[in-house]
């Protein structure tokens, strides 16, 4: 009597290990490892195994009792059987163990059922014949089976939210944007690797942090709109709300953020927390800060020679003057040329717009350098005065190149004006001209003021303009190298700049040659880029070449 007594003792203590499982375990191989040594043991077996069953509708064993892992797949005939088929169970068991040299004669099955669905099996095997359960033990028994199926139903389902947080927190990780999560009180609890290049905080020195500290999204006036006009904030609740505005990063930069939010609330509106994807449009906001100035630069560029001609034209017409041949002949030459300005400033804005539609269409064909670089001089030495004195430097055997003749020219009178323009104190313009491989390099230098390094790879963009005082005091609408960068790259060739802030400038590009070298050949260009980046940097196929120095600091 004291011995069964004692069982039910321990049989008791089984079932409360297994209750106290729930809640104390989540890890599946936990909770298997004990649910089938807990059922071993009140089963008075010799050993035994968990077998799942997983989505695909397929049973695979998951854990065992008293059983190498190698010995697995001999159970596979046996997990096939139905469980109410007690000899076939017990034939196939018998099999099994004299496959694996184990006395297996007798299994007992305990169905593990969750919510109405067979979730898995418990199978414990014997050496002794069948022992048949009291209704007692078979109560204990089902209850043990109902307190393990919960177990393992728990274990599953935290391993798989526990799986779609890894996958979530690695979309986040890897995210191109950056990505932060709010706490109910405006700190930050997640922060990704885009954040953290975003804004110069590592996730260590962010995490417990207000985001209006380690964001500080400001209005172009400074005051910081985390503080002053939060987004999440604001009344009535917007259902994704946007903040845009300037950040300076721990390390210096400066840069305009767009910050959209996903807000959990209660039913009361009480915030919980929010996720901000975090995305760097400061090239965007350039652009469009660029465009709305190229609109003012070019209404005030095409407005002036307007405003001259018909100045001109009303003091020609005047009834009561009598003007005499010469003044006629001086007004009339100052209205062409400002005809001929606006007609340039229309042809350049219509050159534009159809790059950006119909691309461009080209006439090519063979013809030398030299007497187009003489054409352009030609042209600007009334404009350059004494203050400038041009050379060309090109080789009488420089062959005939393959081009478009007069976009090349517009190239070159860009180039040529744009070294005029940025040499305040006037100085030497050089033209020169090489060959190397199958195309030839145009260059032009210039003893002006120069371009900052950080300034130079964004010389071809459109409506760029370097920020400098002779932006402000000179006219441009930025059209003109994002134009030379288009052509040059149309004909296959490639353009960049060499320059250090006060000594000079050299701006080169290369032209097919007519006639490819037999020798010295290089690689043809790669496919000319259409982004609107634009370059700096000279081309790789060209071969080393040692170009003249800049010109050397003149006289201010």
């Amino acid at each position: 009597m004291l011995d069964r007594y004692d069982q039910r003792l321990r049989q008791l203590e089984s079932l409360l290990r297994i209750s106290r499982a729930i809640t104390a375990h989540l890890d599946l191989t936990s909770v298997l490892n004990l649910v089938i040594e807990v059922a071993v043991d009140l089963l008075a077996g010799n050993s035994g195994l968990i077998a799942l069953r997983d989505d695909d509708g397929v049973t695979r064993i998951y854990a065992a009792s008293g059983l190498a892992r190698e010995t697995w797949p001999a159970f596979t005939d046996l997990l096939a059987t139905p469980i109410d088929d007690q000899p076939t169970l017990v034939r196939r068991l018998r099999e099994v163990g004299a496959d694996i040299g184990l006395p297996l004669r007798h299994v007992s099955a305990l169905p593990l059922v969750f919510r109405g669905a067979t979730v898995g099996v418990i199978y414990v095997f014997r050496a002794a014949l069948n022992v048949e359960f009291t209704a007692e033990e078979h109560q204990l028994l089902t209850a043990f089976a109902d307190q393990a199926a919960i177990a393992v139903s728990n274990a599953r389902l935290f391993q798989s939210v526990l799986r779609e947080k890894q996958h979530l927190d690695a979309l986040i990780e890897n995210s191109a944007d950056g990505v932060m999560i709010l706490d109910s009180r405006w700190r930050i609890t997640t922060f990704n690797r885009a954040m953290e290049q975003l804004t110069g905080w590592s996730r260590e020195e962010a995490i417990g942090r207000p985001c209006a500290e380690v964001l500080a999204i400001h209005t172009p006036q400074g005051a910081n709109l985390c503080l002053t006009d939060c987004p999440l904030q604001r009344q009535p609740f917007e259902p994704n709300p946007v903040a845009e505005g300037w950040i300076t990063t721990r390390d210096g930069r400066r840069l305009y953020i767009q910050s959209r939010y996903a807000a959990q609330r209660t039913p009361q509106g009480a915030f919980l927390g929010a996720i901000a994807n975090v995305r760097d449009v400061t090239e965007q906001k350039i652009e469009a800060e660029m465009q709305n100035t190229f609109i003012s630069v070019i209404s005030h560029e095409l407005r002036t020679p307007v405003s001259i001609i018909k100045g001109y034209a009303e003091t020609l017409a005047r009834q009561d003057a009598a003007w005499d041949a010469a003044t006629l002949r001086e007004g009339l030459m100052v209205i062409i040329e400002e005809a001929d300005r606006l007609a340039q400033q229309i042809n350049t804005l219509l050159e534009a717009s159809r790059l950006q539609t119909d691309g461009m269409r080209l006439e090519l064909s063979d013809w030398p350098v030299r007497p187009l670089v003489e054409r352009v001089v030609e042209r600007f030495m009334p404009q350059a005065g004494e203050r400038f004195t041009f050379e060309i430097d090109i080789p009488d055997d420089l062959p005939p190149v393959h081009a478009d003749y007069e976009r090349t020219r517009t190239v070159l009178e860009n180039l040529v004006s744009n070294a005029i323009k940025y040499s305040p104190n006037g100085g030497l313009v050089r033209i020169a001209a090489r060959v190397s491989g199958d195309y030839a390099i145009i260059s032009v230098s210039d003893q002006g003021i120069g371009i900052p390094f950080e300034e130079q790879k964004k010389l071809f963009r459109r409506f760029y303009r370097v920020d400098n005082r002779l932006r402000r005091e000179t006219q441009g609408a930025g059209l003109g190298l994002f134009l030379s960068r288009v052509i040059v790259e149309a004909q296959g060739g490639r353009i960049w700049v060499d320059s250090r802030p006060g000594r000079g400038s050299r701006f080169s590009f290369t032209v097919p040659l007519a006639t490819p070298m037999l020798s010295d050949r290089t690689a043809a260009p790669e496919a000319p880029s259409t982004s609107s980046e634009g370059t700096s940097e000279p081309p790789a196929m060209l071969p080393p070449y040692t170009e003249p120095p800049l010109l050397e600091d003149h006289e201010q």
